[in-house]
């Protein structure tokens, strides 16, 4: 269980750096909203990395949560914000995946 709140952590931290990039490209009320939706996200993702650390190692807890949001945020940065997907990019990214990929193997 405490794996998969871990994901889902780390999915909201992909949440909270979309909503700073959205936030960045509008203004007003808009720009607000992206801003409040930064805020949820990142208290949700902080609450739950706390509530998986108690169980699982802060190394590996910390390096996977931060691991599947850069490579959330890689991805949706080029889907969503046109980043240049360059073979070196997918490369690392993918060797980034790999490295949570055995964190998950090699932790209890």
């Amino acid at each position: 269980m405490n794996w998969i709140l871990l994901i889902i952590a780390g999915l909201f931290e992909v949440g909270f750096a979309t909503c700073l990039g959205k936030a960045n490209e509008t203004s007003g009320k808009i720009a607000f909203s992206w801003y409040a939706g930064f805020l949820v996200c990142l208290t949700i993702s902080m609450v739950l990395l706390v509530k998986v650390t108690k169980e699982l190692p802060i190394g590996t807890a910390y390096a996977v949560w931060t691991g599947i949001g850069a490579v959330g945020s890689v991805i949706v940065g080029i889907l969503i914000f046109k980043e240049p997907a360059t073979f070196w990019r997918v490369f690392f990214l993918t060797t980034l995946i790999l490295s949570i990929v055995g964190l998950k193997f090699v932790s209890n």
